[in-house]
């Protein structure tokens, strides 16, 4: 249950934007990636609302799986202050489906304008005119990173009155929300896997003059088959006991080398 002083100022906001400008990817890990970052930004509150075992179990929550571009990420925070500020725990679901579901979405608008276009764009020409001498390419920089980091600071507070405006116009709708957040996230994962895992099957059969290739034969059946199945398998050990990222990672990594040394897979 929440304790009374639920309500969240102006100082709470900042004090929250500043927790996750130094900590969003201080502390990033395989295992997690930025979860302890985002953690350590909502943990003041948390002991705020919460008390003993609803605590705890918040806690755990607010500990999982979580990486997200750092630039507007905390857009996502906003809305989990908001809508926990309002519903408590018993929000949990919606808070972990919305965090899942927006992550993904965030996490390339964020690389895209943050991680592309600013740098590439500014950058070039500040790197240009410091070339020509002029001292303001330097200048230019600084001033573009100001910007960018007030523009940040931003992100939180409107994820914070988006939050709170979810709240008051979707009240009694917030399990259909965090079913499209999920599957947004879901979505957003199953596109990428054909992209970013790339795994093929070079066993090739003759007989005479007939040649069958596996993989065009596995690309009839289902284009990118064998990084589908992959993953597939990868998530269902991730849902063993003991099974962690990491050993994850070393598994896959294993895996890939012996196969590809007998020829079964490769890049």
């Amino acid at each position: 249950m929440k304790t009374n002083s639920n309500k969240l100022t102006k100082k709470d906001l900042f004090r929250a934007n500043w927790r996750w400008l130094w900590a969003s990817q201080l502390s990033w890990n395989y295992e997690k990636m930025m979860a302890p970052g985002y953690f350590y930004t909502v943990l003041p509150f948390l002991k705020r609302w919460y008390k003993d075992e609803e605590l705890v179990e918040m806690m755990q929550m607010q500990s999982q799986f979580f990486n997200v571009n750092a630039f507007d990420g905390n857009f996502i925070i906003g809305m989990d202050l908001a809508i926990e500020e309002k519903q408590g725990s018993k929000a949990k679901e919606t808070i972990a489906g919305l965090k899942t579901g927006l992550m993904g979405p965030l996490a390339g608008v964020g690389d895209t304008i943050f991680g592309a276009i600013i740098p590439t764009i500014c950058g070039s020409i500040g790197a240009y005119m410091g070339l020509r001498g002029n001292p303001f390419g330097a200048f230019l920089w600084i001033i573009v990173n100001l910007i960018v980091l007030f523009t940040r600071f931003g992100f939180l507070n409107l994820g914070y009155s988006q939050g709170a405006k979810l709240i008051d116009s979707a009240s009694g709708k917030l399990n259909a929300i965090t079913d499209s957040a999920i599957l947004l996230g879901v979505t957003v994962v199953g596109a990428l896997i054909p992209t970013v895992v790339n795994v093929n099957v070079p066993f090739v059969y003759r007989a005479g003059k007939v040649t069958l290739k596996m993989q065009t034969i596995l690309n009839q059946i289902m284009p990118s088959l064998v990084p589908v199945l992959l993953v597939a398998l990868v998530y269902w050990l991730l849902g063993k006991k003991h099974v962690t990222s990491t050993k994850m990672i070393w598994f896959v990594l294993i895996l890939g080398i012996v196969l590809s040394y007998f020829h079964i897979l490769s890049a």
